[in-house]
């Protein structure tokens, strides 16, 4: 049952990448072009999310423990470091270049368009990579 509502609740949020345009690449680029054909839909797009996931935490957090577990698993950290602040960087740089974010690109792999496959790639590779240096640096670490 639990992965079914998992799949379910993607599908959903596939569906609604899909209706509002934010599959596709140029209506997000045209977000950031204010001074171009600046397209505010996004920023609308956002709002609405901002205001279905705080009234969904607040219905949710509300109850003992979730339906399919045992208790809630948040995250602890407060603290901003490096390793935030460089990795929202690179999100909103790769986001800006190339108009997908990792949300609105896998509902687009559907589209069989080769830019969306192309920057999916491109994100595993990204992934791979950090965790790549991530183990590095750990071992590093554990030797010195």
């Amino acid at each position: 049952m639990r992965l079914f509502l998992t799949y379910f609740i993607g599908l959903i949020f596939g569906i609604g990448i899909l209706i509002s345009g934010m599959a596709n690449p140029a209506k997000v680029l045209n977000f950031f072009d204010v001074a171009g054909t600046w397209d505010p839909s996004l920023m609308f797009v956002m709002g609405g999310a901002l205001v279905t996931t705080f009234i969904g935490y607040r219905l949710t957090l509300g109850r003992k423990a979730p339906l399919f577990g045992a208790e809630f698993s948040l995250p602890t950290a407060r603290q901003l470091d490096a390793k935030l602040l460089g990795g929202s960087a690179f999100f909103g740089v790769g986001w800006g270049i190339a108009g997908f974010c990792p949300g609105g690109a896998l509902p687009a792999l559907g589209t069989g368009r080769s830019e969306v496959l192309i920057f999916v790639v491109a994100l595993i590779a990204g992934i791979l990579i950090a965790k790549l240096i991530q183990s590095i640096a750990a071992r590093a670490a554990q030797a010195a």
